[in-house]
């Protein structure tokens, strides 16, 4: 083993032998003695100063000190960075305070700047985690799955919205049982608008959403929507129901008009009179819906707790909230602090809240009465609060605003001790200190903040809605959403931002239902601005541009939701597709875009909807004595904003008949030309499908056999009633009288199958060489169909006269009669032959050797 170790050492040492040299001496320094060697050489080699002196020589020119700057650099001195640059006298305090005024300014600026650069890299990074997850929700909806197993794919192709190259992969995936429920519950209500707006009356569109929120009880998200659907039925006036037109006082001219009632104020100038007095309007009704909520709260509160309530036998508005008073703020026999009690009773928050629940009328009958007790504490404050709450607008005049300015910033203020009930109505009466926006004790919740944020809001100051609409937009969702889910679309809804709050339910999958049907909604009542198609976004249904107000593409948010079960019920689907022309009086041209849009949504809806029963009742059709029935898009038609029926079937039927012919559907196709009265594109269109099926054996497709049922029934009507008489009708008889050849041979009939073939007058069998010279030249006219199927029929009647010729040859039958058949057939297979060969370059060789062959065994 020691000598197995020795051999090796030596041969390890002479492992790098043939790399020395012997004229060179070797180097026996370490890593470190070798860099100190080098760092010497460096240093000795000439060149380095004058490379310096030239450095210095060219930055004097620019009149740079290099020495001194290196210098300055060399003893700069980082530990007296913040120091004043000039030394302070211990005595000296307003330079101290001077310098420390200093110091923290660059701090705060220093500590903004950190800040907005962290929120702009935080707002990226959600921005980009956003388009990145819509985007891989739209590449798995374009492959027909979903992103994950309970959202739905938000966003589609504009090429897939406008084209037709996606259609037949355009429909959604497939649905729960619990989303059936919901849309079924929410159809009805889309339905019932259709229909009223058919009858030119209004419709309660609002109230049946709510109606259709409330029977889904069991779903968190319903709820929410319904106090949504509540906020935009106070904003819009909308009454629960309307009278019947049938009612004696109910003519349809004195009905109220719902549809499109906001549209022109709304779209219109925002700087308008008007358009001030519409964003009123919406934080009033807002505000309202607020109240209530909130007294149904109150109501709850005192019918789930009645021991510590206390109602007694009083059931006024008052007392009901003086027991909520008793619940909220009465403790171990004792008022919370702050509470000011005023005739024993706590007032200021006793008002505060009846005007909080609406009942503002009441809140003044109860400070009338305690009239003479307030005065005592708060002198004038009485007629200010009967002036308040008996204007209209609730909006004091300037020199009574001016009186409550005074006496809050004298006695309220800075006190601590104030109550905080006392110094809302003051905020409230003279809409004091508008950006101070929070009332300790008072604005608890996020419901109670936004109703003290709406009631503070005058438009003829501090910007109106639209101010304190930026205020809340600068906050953003995760400032209302952190501790309850949904409420961020109801506070867009409640200051007017329908299509952000429309697009913030679209964002969330279980709120998608809901989404569609409020955008429906508020499109009914023309508070839904769509954008044009230009801009209109491939990702989100969305649009913000910095040189307009929002907008939110409703034929989008449409077609998403019924491509799921256009398929399955394409009925309804129509009904919200018919919702699409609501924007038609859009100016700049996006009303009519939204027409066209909706017209490519109905032809879309007719390509991929079932075939069927279902299909001609969805289109129209013709009943077995040739009447014609309208469908149901016909009978809507007036919704489709087509005024005629040229219009209609130019628009609908013949465009849908296009794409159904792109899409593969023929039977369908035909159908749609035949219902547009376009008569000779039916029978061309019969002609085509009936010579592309013609190969195909008899029973292989069931599209083949729909498309000859089909044909059949069309050319049988069609020769009852003499139409598109010519060449393509003449095409389509003979090609369905080769289909019948084709099965009579099938079923073993030859003979008829040959009469068949010679009763179509295509292959001249006579023998005449002139007629079927003539015969051949005229095959050029035929039409296209008859041409491509040349080798169809040929070896179709070569087969017959073959197996007839073999039958006849070994039958009984009498030598004279046989030798009289066997020669007619030779005859007919001759005459075929000569035929054939004149076209023989129409068909390829393999045909014509087997026609050739059979000839022969014929001839035999």
């Amino acid at each position: 083993m020691a000598s197995d170790l020795s051999s090796l050492l030596n041969s390890s040492r002479v492992l790098n032998s043939h790399l020395s040299r012997p004229d060179l001496p070797s180097v026996n320094l370490s890593l470190d003695q070798i860099e100190a060697q080098s760092r010497r050489l460096v240093s000795r080699q000439p060149g380095a100063a004058s490379d310096a002196d030239r450095a210095n020589y060219l930055l004097a020119q620019a009149h740079v000190d290099a020495p001194a700057l290196a210098s300055s650099i060399a003893h700069l001195n980082t530990s007296t960075t913040f120091s004043p640059l000039q030394p302070l006298q211990d005595t000296d305090v307003a330079g101290y305070l001077r310098h420390a005024h200093e110091q923290n300014l660059i701090s705060t600026i220093e500590e903004g700047r950190r800040e907005t650069q962290e929120h702009f890299y935080r707002l990226l990074e959600e921005r980009s985690r956003k388009d990145w997850e819509a985007k891989k929700r739209r590449v798995f909806e374009e492959l027909g799955g979903r992103a994950t197993s309970d959202s739905k794919a938000l966003a589609e192709m504009k090429k897939s919205f406008h084209g037709k190259a996606a259609l037949t992969a355009s429909t959604g995936p497939s649905l729960t049982l619990q989303m059936q429920s919901k849309m079924m519950a929410y159809d009805r209500a889309v339905s019932e608008l259709n229909a009223a707006r058919l009858r030119g009356t209004s419709c309660p569109i609002i109230h049946l959403l709510m109606q259709a929120a409330a029977s889904l009880n069991s779903e968190s998200s319903s709820q929410q929507m319904f106090q949504n659907f509540h906020v935009l039925a106070k904003i819009t006036g909308e009454p629960p129901a309307l009278p019947p037109v049938e009612h004696a006082g109910a003519h349809i001219l004195n009905a109220p008009l719902f549809e499109r009632k906001y549209a022109r104020i709304y779209l219109g100038d925002s700087d308008s009179r008007e358009a001030a007095a519409l964003r009123t309007q919406i934080a009033k009704g807002s505000r309202e819906a607020l109240e209530d909520q909130f007294w149904d709260i109150v109501e709850r509160s005192i019918q789930s707790r009645p021991m510590e309530a206390r109602l007694g036998g009083d059931p006024s508005v008052a007392n009901k909230i003086r027991a909520f008073l008793l619940m909220r703020y009465y403790k171990n026999g004792q008022w919370e602090d702050r509470i000011e009690l005023v005739a024993g009773q706590p007032l200021w928050a006793k008002l505060y809240y009846l005007v909080r629940t609406g009942h503002a009328q009441e809140a003044l009958d109860e400070a009338l009465k305690s009239q003479q007790a307030i005065e005592h504490r708060e002198d004038s404050f009485v007629s200010h609060f009967r002036s308040w709450v008996e204007s209209p607008e609730r909006r004091l005049p300037k020199p009574h605003r001016d009186h409550l300015q005074s006496v809050y910033n004298a006695h309220m203020l800075h006190s601590a001790s104030a109550d905080p009930f006392k110094l809302a109505l003051y905020k409230l009466m003279g809409k004091l200190e508008p950006s101070r926006r929070t009332v300790p004790q008072v604005t608890m919740t996020t419901e109670d903040w936004l109703w003290f944020q709406l009631a503070m809001v005058d438009e003829e100051e501090e910007g109106g809605l639209r101010g304190l609409t930026e205020v809340l937009l600068s906050y953003g969702e995760r400032h209302f959403d952190g501790a309850k889910k949904g409420v961020w679309p109801g506070i867009l809804l409640m200051c007017g931002q329908f299509e952000r709050a429309v697009a913030a339910l679209w964002e969330y999958p279980e709120t998608e239902i809901e989404a569609v049907h409020l955008a429906i909604a508020l499109a009914y009542h023309g508070l839904l601005r769509v954008p044009s198609r230009a801009e209109t976004s491939d990702i989100s249904p969305l649009t913000l541009s910095p040189l307009s107000p929002p907008a939110l593409s409703l034929p989008m948010l449409v077609w998403r939701y019924v491509r799921q079960f256009v398929k399955m019920d394409a009925k309804e689907a129509l009904q919200y597709v018919y919702c699409v022309c609501l924007s038609a009086d859009q100016g700049d041209g996006v009303g009519k875009e939204n027409v066209e849009t909706a017209w490519e949504l109905v032809r879309r809806i007719i390509v991929l909807a079932h075939s069927g029963p279902a299909w001609e009742e969805l289109v129209g059709g013709f009943r077995p004595d040739g009447t014609r029935f309208s469908g149901v898009i016909e009978q809507g038609a007036a919704l489709l904003q087509l005024q005629n029926t040229a219009q209609y079937n130019e628009q609908i039927p013949i465009r849908a008949a296009r794409d159904s012919e792109e899409n593969d559907r023929i039977p369908e196709a035909i159908k749609l030309y035949n219902l547009a009265g376009d008569y000779g594109t039916v029978i061309s269109c019969l002609a085509q499908a009936l010579g592309n099926t013609l190969a195909q054996p008899a029973g292989e497709t069931e599209k083949g056999k729909v498309i000859e049922r089909t044909a059949v029934e069309i050319l049988r009507h069609y020769e009852r009633t003499n139409r598109a008489v010519g060449k393509d009708r003449d095409a389509a008889v003979r090609l369905l009288r080769i289909r019948e050849a084709i099965n009579a041979k099938s079923s073993g009939r030859l003979d008829i199958a040959l009469e068949i073939m010679e009763s179509t007058d295509l292959i001249p069998l006579d023998g005449d060489v002139a007629k079927i010279t003539r015969k051949a030249e005229e095959f050029k006219d035929l039409h296209d169909a008859l041409q491509r199927n040349l080798q169809v029929y040929l070896p179709l009647t070569m087969d017959a006269l073959a197996a007839i010729h073999q039958s006849i040859k070994n039958s009984a039958t009498a030598q004279a009669t046989r030798q009289m058949t066997l020669t007619s057939l030779r005859k007919k297979s001759r005459s075929l032959m000569v035929f054939a060969g004149i076209l023989k370059y129409r068909m390829s060789p393999d045909v014509y050797s087997y026609l050739a062959r059979l000839d022969v065994e014929i001839a035999l």
